[in-house]
C-alpha cells in the first residue's frame, strides 16, 4: 500500500449512522443500501433504476428501504450529500495548516484521482444528477436532504476558494477571484466524469497527469510547475 492509499485509509469517513451506531446492523444496511444504488444510478441512470431494483440488490423487500430513505430521491440526496462531504474532509485534511500551498495542491490533485470504481460512479452521479438539488421537494425528510446537499456543495466550494486565497496573499500563485477559480477548477474536474468509463481505452492515470497539467496551468502556475511541488523563483 502507497503512503497516499495508507493516508486514504486513514481519512476516509464512516457513515454517520454507522458512526454513532458503533458499526450496529442498522448503520451496515444503510451503506449496503447507498452501496447498491450508487452502483445502480452510476450504470443504469437514476431515473431508469427502480427502488425495488436496490432492494432486490440488497435483499430486502421494497418497504424495509423506507425505514433508511423516504425514497429514491431521498436516497439520492443522502448519497450526493455525503460523497461531497467525503470529498471537502479529503481536501480539508490535506490543506488545513499545510506549511508549502504548493505541496499541499500538488496532494489534492493527486488525491482526487486516487478512485476506487465505486468512487467513480459515485462522481457520475454527482456530475449527472446534483442538478435535482435545484428543485424543491414537497417531502420534509426530502427537503431536509436536498438542503443539506446544496449546503455540502457550497462548503466544498469555499474551502478551495479560501484555500486558494491564502495562496494568493502568500505570493504562492497569482491574483484572480478565488471563487471563480475554485468554481473552474472544480467544473473542468467535473467534466471528466461525464465521459470516463473505467473500462475505457484511456487510463485513470493517464487522465489524471493530462489534468493535472490544465489546472495547474489554469490557477497560473505554468506548465513546469506541474510536477513540481515547488516553484522555482
Amino acid at each position: 500500500m502507497t503512503s497516499n492509499q495508507e493516508n486514504r485509509a486513514t481519512r476516509r469517513p464512516r457513515s454517520r449512522t454507522t458512526a454513532r451506531g458503533g458499526g450496529r446492523p442498522e448503520g451496515a444496511k444503510r451503506d449496503a443500501i447507498l452501496t447498491a444504488a450508487t452502483e445502480r444510478f452510476g450504470r443504469d441512470g437514476y431515473e431508469h433504476t427502480k427502488w425495488a431494483d436496490i432492494a432486490g440488490d440488497v435483499g430486502v423487500g421494497p418497504t424495509a428501504l423506507y425505514h433508511y430513505f423516504e425514497s429514491k430521491q431521498h436516497c439520492l440526496y443522502v448519497l450526493i450529500d455525503e460523497a461531497i462531504d467525503d470529498f471537502r474532509r479529503r481536501f480539508v485534511a490535506l490543506t488545513e495548516g499545510a506549511d508549502d500551498p504548493l505541496e499541499a495542491l500538488a496532494a489534492v490533485l493527486q488525491d482526487v484521482f486516487d478512485l476506487t470504481e465505486l468512487e467513480v460512479l459515485r462522481n457520475r452521479i454527482l456530475v449527472s444528477e446534483q442538478g435535482l438539488l435545484a428543485s424543491r421537494s414537497g417531502s420534509p425528510r426530502e427537503e431536509e436532504a436536498r438542503q443539506t446537499a446544496r449546503a455540502r456543495a457550497r462548503e466544498l466550494e469555499f474551502v478551495w476558494a479560501s484555500f486558494l486565497a491564502g495562496a494568493m496573499r502568500s505570493g504562492t500563485i497569482p491574483q484572480r477571484d478565488p471563487r471563480l477559480l475554485s468554481r473552474a477548477v472544480l467544473g473542468l474536474y467535473n467534466s471528466i466524469w461525464q465521459w470516463y468509463r473505467p473500462a475505457g481505452t484511456i487510463a485513470l492515470q493517464t487522465i489524471a497527469d493530462f489534468y493535472k497539467e490544465r489546472v495547474v496551468a489554469m490557477i497560473g502556475l505554468g506548465a513546469e510547475g506541474a510536477g513540481q511541488p515547488r516553484m522555482v523563483a
